[in-house]
């Protein structure tokens, strides 16, 4: 009972914030995706959080990078511990497995990168 209670509270309290924010709205319009951005924009905050210069952008190039490297290395760590595996047919499952799982990382990030680039270039421009 008491897991039970641990997993619906939060979920009650964040739909209760959330009808609650509702309720108080007194706007009847829907707010776009980028006027809520630009409400949530500090003072100090960048000036273009949209389009090829933007943040968004920005911060998707760099995780994409490092996941690249990351999944180059983990590559050359598959390659190499198959190449020393010796015959052994557990060590070569987990040589192969290792390659495996890099390449599928690149893919999925690949794939990520492709959908957050369509969704940033499908924003109306300001």
């Amino acid at each position: 009972m008491r897991k039970i209670l641990k997993l619906i509270l939060p979920l009650l309290v964040c739909v209760f914030t959330i009808g609650l924010c509702v309720a108080m709205s007194t706007d009847t319009s829907a707010m776009t995706l980028r006027e809520g951005a630009e409400a949530a924009k500090c003072d100090e905050c960048p000036e273009n959080l949209f389009g090829d210069e933007g943040v968004f952008k920005q911060i998707t190039n760099i995780v994409l990078y490092i996941v690249g490297v990351v999944a180059v290395i983990m590559l050359i760590i598959g390659g190499i511990k198959y190449v020393v595996s010796g015959g052994d047919a557990k060590k070569v499952t987990d040589a192969k497995n290792t390659v495996l799982y890099a390449i599928i990382g690149l893919v999925i990030a690949f794939l990520a990168f492709a959908i957050v680039n369509f969704v940033i270039t499908s924003l109306p421009s300001a």
